[in-house]
């Protein structure tokens, strides 16, 4: 049995292959279940699906394939895989058997049978006995003659007996059967043989394992099967590491490039065959540096497919002489026309299989030889060249059967004819025959045909009025399916309309079934435009349909997944995981998705391939168990992630210190953390990390946290610390009293040059709780004479008359400025409205010089004042002929706040928009006398309003 599995025929572009299992297999993704409606799809939808389908079914090794699941009781005797055609059954059954027989697992079975369909065929009239069936397979059981050895062997050994491709059995199985065998050496037909051991009356405790392409699992009863399983296929990563253990990692690496930028072939590469195919297309180029040529459609890389076949055995052939091309297509055109000719196209969705090169002899067992092709689509494909080659050649009684008005051929009729077949088909078996037939009707790559093909048609014309024929087609009422198809067709001739597609479909407004937003999730993976946001709540669908769509996140920049319902994360973690999502921007706030649904998030977040920048988990009922994956996620991969929103839920203080000790990490990028309402009390852990010097966080939302003035005394010693960079806080709702301000005022005095916005959502009750808020007035005694004060001496405005004021020497007689009457030496906050362009706000030592436009006059001109100074939108602030230029906050407004603390040498100045003060710049200096409040207008109208407080 080693023998016969260990090595498995894999395409190359020497032909076919013969390479160790162990050096090329990678681990299928089976489930346990199977896919909704699966029987009623083209397989090649079925693949698509893949990618879009998510599930939530246990997942399941190959090796495991006998054994009850958690919280399973029963025996399973009987297994149902089913998979379609190329998607690995074959070989998860070669696997399977290897490691028995090399010891690696299910030593506790004694005997591994493999009995594939496609070779009982072949003696399907013939009678056995069960034993001398085996025989006839195995000849080396030849000696197993005696009763007491069968009697060991048939009764008292654990047997596995694998039953594989039933989809390509010509045996009809009766079950229940109408024969009852309970005897190995009773002799019956292998039908009858076949029906008694998978009904269990022959063997019943034997382990049966049957495989199968959908199509054909309804061919034995529920009843009869203990568990259904189904092959899905390559995850994303799966395709990455078959292709590094199938060729050098560095053409690998350039494989995985390519077809990631190509949606619609990636998406393909879940079928092992397929990628397959691919290395033999693409290896070749990459050896010959052909990166101009490389496919980026299903036609192209089977056309390549078809001349590397072709070339095979003409060694002067280098694939990059188009003369040479055509020579060899030339020789082998013959063959060519042979393979393509009479083939059944509906017989194909059921009874082709696949094998290396075009085709295989296959007889492990048998001396007669058995042919198929690699894969359905190979088959299809030649059907599609075959009709397009009668057409150029003007073969019309080969095409009567496909379309009736030959006396009026043209290619446009050629190809109405295929869109409206196709369209009436109700298994899709025309689908990808269309979509080849309309991609080899492009020159391009009619031209890569030359040598086959007798001659080029123009086609440009033709394509574009079946381009016209597939928009009124849809219209019609046509299926989901045969509706998605034609839209890939439109990928095969490069049509660019996809998009506008989409847009459509999102404005129509009407309700979308599952089925339409499978389809529309494919049609946004596979469109060359990456969204800039998806919003899953403009679809109009059901929650169903909801989880059929956000699949379509890998290929947008900022998906919004809000309020939707959502609980499981395993697509998205797939997504985040994959390499190839443009994801940048993730929010799924409002969903119940608890801290299972985020520990699946996490092996997303925490992947290498991970380039998420934001992430919002708003309400989503997110425990301390849910902290302590994401910090796991953050300490795994913490490059990328910028933003973290974890709001409205119930982490608790053991929660949030498992996460925020993460920041740090120095390679921990956060920058936003938002714990609102998160039942925070202490801050020790914050504290530190404002105090380490090692953190990146810039914005922190503990709003609603009970924090009162204890934790806000334990968070001010970060603050405070010379190392904390933080550029905005929000402690709204937090319980602070005066005292807490006490803390916070003292902090930001010690380390005010970060913090720019400081959020308590109590107004001004901060400042009015750590200073004296003072009713300043102007001094019309200092006031320049175009100067016009008013509103009781509390507002300034520049004018063009001079204003009557008697002559004063502390009157500034060149600046158009003004001061306060009262100085202040203590704690103190006004405010200032502003009108106009070219204001300034500051203070002053009363000795300022008052005459002539020298530095000494000017407020900030010289060492005994600091101002503010506002024009054309931005700020710039000034103190000794010093300027310091800022750009205006995006919540500046017109009032600005001015927070003295003289004692402690600092004056801050904020811009004041509704509940929030947002920092602008901060003066340290050592204050020697009394300060007093000075305004400037230099713009005609422009005022400044000492506000009431």
């Amino acid at each position: 049995m080693k023998r016969k599995f260990e090595h498995v025929s894999e395409v190359s572009m020497k032909g076919g292959t013969q390479i160790h299992l162990d050096s090329i297999y990678t681990e299928l993704h089976i489930t346990e279940g199977e896919s909704e409606e699966v029987n009623k799809e083209h397989e090649i939808w079925q693949i698509e699906n893949t990618d879009r389908r998510p599930t939530q079914s246990t997942v399941i090794k190959s090796n495991d394939i006998f054994k009850p699941l958690p919280g399973q009781r029963k025996t399973i005797r009987t297994v149902m895989t089913k998979g379609v055609a190329g998607i690995g059954k074959t070989v998860s059954v070669q696997k399977f058997v290897l490691d028995w027989a090399e010891g690696e697992a299910n030593q506790d079975k004694d005997f591994m049978f493999v009995l594939p369909f496609r070779e009982l065929n072949l003696i399907k009239d013939d009678r056995y006995s069960f034993h001398t069936l085996l025989i006839y397979c195995y000849p080396e059981l030849q000696h197993l003659q005696a009763p007491e050895i069968q009697d060991v062997m048939y009764k008292k050994s654990r047997i596995v007996i694998i039953l594989d491709g039933l989809d390509e059995s010509r045996l009809l199985l009766h079950l229940p059967s109408k024969e009852k065998l309970c005897d190995a050496l009773q002799e019956s037909c292998v039908e009858i043989l076949l029906s008694n051991l998978i009904q269990g009356n022959l063997l019943p405790s034997a382990f049966i394992w049957i495989t199968t392409r959908p199509a054909a699992a309804n061919q034995v009863p529920e009843d009869y099967i203990s568990q259904r399983t189904e092959i899905r296929g390559f995850t994303d990563k799966q395709k990455e590491e078959y292709f590094k253990k199938r060729i050098r990692e560095d053409q690998a690496e350039n494989i995985i490039s390519h077809i990631r930028a190509s949606r619609s072939l990636y998406i393909m590469c879940h079928i092992p065959v397929f990628c397959s195919i691919l290395v033999t297309v693409l290896e070749g180029m990459l050896v010959h540096d052909d990166l101009e040529e490389k496919p980026k459609t299903l036609t192209e890389v089977f056309i390549y497919f078809l001349l590397i076949q072709s070339k095979s055995n003409e060694k002067k052939y280098e694939g990059r002489n188009e003369a040479d091309r055509e020579e060899v297509l030339e020789s082998n055109k013959a063959m060519i026309l042979k393979l393509q000719c009479g083939i059944d196209v509906t017989d194909a969705a059921v009874h082709c299989g696949m094998c290396t090169e075009i085709f295989k002899e296959d007889a492990k067992f048998f001396k007669a030889k058995l042919y198929c092709f690699v894969h359905l689509t190979v088959q299809e494909f030649l059907a599609a060249l075959y009709v397009f080659y009668c057409y150029v050649s003007r073969n019309m009684k080969a095409l009567k059967s496909f379309i009736s008005r030959t006396w009026r051929f043209s290619l446009a009729n050629l190809l109405k004819a295929a869109v409206d077949q196709s369209v009436q088909s109700e298994n899709g078996h025309l689908d990808l025959f269309l979509r080849f037939l309309l991609g080899i009707s492009l020159e391009s790559n009619q031209s890569l045909l030359q040598g086959l093909l007798p001659k080029t048609e123009n086609s440009s014309e033709s394509l574009q009025k079946t381009s016209q024929r597939y928009n009124k087609t849809k219209k019609v009422g046509i299926s989901t399916e045969r509706a998605m198809n034609l839209l890939l067709c439109l990928l095969e001739m490069k049509d660019t309309s996809l998009h506008n597609e989409i847009d459509s479909y999102v404005k129509s407004g009407d309700k979308l079934s599952p089925a339409h937003c499978s389809a529309l999730a494919y049609m946004i993976l596979v469109s060359e435009d990456v969204l800039d946001e998806f919003d899953l709540k403009k679809y109009n669908t059901d929650d169903e349909g909801r989880e059929r769509l956000i699949i379509a996140v890998r290929n947008s920049r900022k998906a919004r997944l809000k309020q939707c319902s959502l609980q499981h994360c395993e697509v998205l973690a797939s997504v985040l995981n994959s390499g190839s999502s443009h994801l940048r921007h993730l929010d799924l706030s409002d969903n119940d998705l608890q801290d299972s649904g985020v520990e699946t998030l996490s092996t997303g977040v925490g992947s290498p391939h991970c380039t998420l920048e934001t992430l919002s988990l708003s309400r989503c009922c997110i425990s301390e168990r849910g902290c302590e994956f994401l910090s796991s996620a953050l300490s795994s991969n913490p490059s990328y992630l910028r933003e973290l929103d974890l709001s409205y839920n119930h982490p608790g203080e053991a929660g949030v210190k498992l996460l925020t000790a993460r920041l740090q990490d120095p390679h921990c990028k956060l920058e936003k953390l938002n714990l609102k309402q998160c039942s925070l009390q202490h801050c020790e852990v914050l504290a530190s990390v404002l105090n380490s010097g090692s953190s990146h966080l810039r914005h922190l939302d503990l709003s609603d946290n009970d924090l009162q003035d204890s934790g806000v005394e334990t968070l001010s010693t970060g603050v405070g610390s010379p190392h904390c960079t933080l550029e905005k806080l929000s402690l709204s709702g937090c319980c602070i009293s005066e005292r807490g301000c006490e803390f916070l005022s003292s902090a930001l005095s010690s380390n005010p040059s970060y913090l720019r916005e400081l959020d308590l959502n109590l107004g001004l009750t901060f400042t009015l709780c750590v200073c004296v808020c003072v009713c300043f007035t102007l001094d019309p005694n200092t006031a320049n004479r175009k100067l016009l004060l008013s509103e009781g001496n509390r507002k300034v405005t520049s004018v063009v008359e001079k204003q009557p004021y008697p002559d004063h020497p502390e009157r500034f007689k060149s600046w158009p400025q003004v001061l306060c009457r009262e100085g202040v030496s203590g704690r103190c906050y006004w405010e200032v409205e502003r009108s106009g362009q070219m204001v300034y706000i500051g203070v002053t030592y009363k000795g300022i010089s008052r005459r002539g436009f020298c530095s000494d006059s000017y407020i900030g001109g010289n060492n005994k004042s600091w101002v503010l100074i506002y024009d054309n939108n931005s700020y710039s602030f000034r103190h000794n002929s010093i300027s310091t230029d800022i750009p205006a906050p995006p919540s500046s407004s017109n009032r600005v706040g001015v927070y003295l603390d003289w004692s402690a040498g600092t004056l801050t100045f904020y811009s004041i928009s509704s509940d929030k003060l947002t920092h602008l710049h901060t003066f340290h200096s050592t204050f020697t006398e009394p300060l007093y409040p000075g305004f400037g207008v230099l713009s005609y109208k422009s005022s400044l309003t000492l506000c009431e407080i």
